[in-house]
């Protein structure tokens, strides 16, 4: 038997101790709990590549691989891409 998990509808990419992140987190796990998403928290800080791309946006919110949000994440903008 395999068990495999679930790709991630939402990629969170932030780093440690940013307040922005802290509250994309947030919105992030509420709305994944409703819709029952999966998520994932990449950090900046350990890959040199997201470092240079994202540095200066973060926290930045993929949906399906796409950007779809940065700085600030709302909560019915993110519910309402996930519906599609």
């Amino acid at each position: 038997m395999t068990t495999s998990t679930p790709a991630a509808r939402v990629t969170l990419i932030g780093k440690p101790g940013c307040h922005l992140c802290d509250d994309a987190r947030s919105v992030i796990e509420a709305v994944c709990a409703e819709t029952g998403d999966v998520w994932e928290e990449w950090s900046i800080e350990d890959d040199p590549a997201l470092y240079d791309e994202h540095w200066e946006r973060i926290p930045v919110v993929l949906v399906d691989g796409r950007p779809h949000d940065f700085w600030r994440v709302d909560a019915s903008r993110l519910r309402a891409a996930l519906a599609l």
